[in-house]
């Protein structure tokens, strides 16, 4: 298979697939203004390829914030596109699509990949999906986009999440999960007075959760929404890590970009050696799979405004090219299996 990647600093979609012919998947990644011209020109353009889209930014080499972006695979894959909507209220309604094109495709774990693009309640909306890729082992790698809308074959839908499933002709698939923090020293927090509703953590171990934070890392209303770059929250899931980013102060609350719930045991996490953590994923990847067709890659807002800060995102994205062809989004909010995360990096690699 092959992967094409197609930009437009200015928005102008016919740059963008000027040298794209005979996709078989296409990814539409624009911006606020132009997302709903652009989902009609590209179903004019390819009618009938399955594609799905979303509000965001876009990167292969260089890094596209207010233009569009296409990604697209070709010369070998088998895809299907469409939607769940009502993410907000019962996704499950709409389960059977998924189901479908499980079997249309003849789906399977070693070849097959599921990404998708979602309006929020990304927790319920994983959930949902992963209902019934897990029974066929088949692996999610996606994010959320902004401004509330996706699309999928060439329509735009609000309160949805759109996916794909990939099977790739000519070799495996596998997702992978970057995390570039680990627990600052040995903090343990209960979460109380959570709305999950609005994402809120009202109390940790019976204190202001605002409080708590400011105690321990003496920094001020202002300097939380920043410090958060280096001092996110963590959840325990089994032996893994769900990195929770925090939002905004609300009172002596704090409103998190994922949901807390009473009870949940939390910690303080730190950053790490993110440069070191970026070479041993690449050699990861390198052990795992000799030679590569693609890369499509899911990195957190946050990680991108972190490495921006510090002047590693060129560096990053020239290392990670070191893979060959590695494009994807910039997201606000990572989804990795069943799982949805912050100021995380996920992918799909195919062989």
């Amino acid at each position: 298979m092959r992967q094409f990647f197609g930009m437009s600093k200015r928005g102008d979609l016919s740059e963008a697939v000027r040298n794209l012919s005979s996709p078989q998947f296409i990814m539409l990644l624009s911006n606020n203004t132009q997302f709903e011209e652009h989902v009609k020109t590209l179903e004019k353009l390819y009618p009938g390829i399955p594609s799905i889209g979303c509000i965001g930014m876009s990167y292969d080499t260089s890094v596209v914030e207010n233009g569009v972006g296409v990604i697209a695979f070709s010369g070998g894959v088998s895809a299907t596109a469409n939607v769940l909507e009502q993410v907000s209220l019962m996704p499950v309604k709409y389960i059977h699509r998924l189901e479908a094109d499980v079997s249309r495709i003849n789906a399977s774990k070693q070849d097959t990949v599921c990404i998708d693009f979602c309006t929020g309640n990304d927790a319920c909306a994983l959930t949902t999906l992963y209902t019934v890729l897990k029974s066929r082992g088949i692996q999610l790698v996606g994010g959320t986009g902004d401004g509330g809308k996706v699309s999928a074959n060439g329509k735009v839908y609000e309160d949805s999440v759109a996916y794909a499933l990939i099977r790739n002709q000519s070799g495996r698939v596998k997702a992978y999960k970057e995390n570039i923090y680990h627990p600052l020293g040995n903090y343990r927090f209960i979460a109380s007075n959570t709305d999950r509703a609005n994402y809120i953590i009202g109390s940790l171990n019976g204190q202001p959760a605002k409080q708590v934070y400011q105690n321990i890392l003496h920094v001020t209303d202002q300097e939380i929404l920043t410090q958060t770059f280096k001092n996110p929250f963590g959840k325990l899931n089994g032996d893994d890590t769900c990195i929770i980013s925090i939002k905004e102060v609300s009172g002596n609350s704090l409103a998190c970009f994922r949901q807390v719930n009473d009870s949940d045991v939390l910690m303080l996490l730190e950053l790490g050696d993110y440069q070191a953590t970026v070479r041993n994923t690449i050699q990861q990847i390198c052990r795992d799979f000799p030679k590569r067709s693609a890369v499509f890659s899911v990195n957190c807002l946050f990680r991108y405004k972190l490495f921006s800060e510090r002047r590693y995102m060129q560096d990053y994205l020239k290392e990670m090219s070191a893979l060959g062809s590695h494009a994807g989004l910039v997201g606000y909010g990572e989804h990795y299996n069943n799982q949805f995360v912050n100021q995380s990096m996920t992918c799909v690699v195919f062989e």
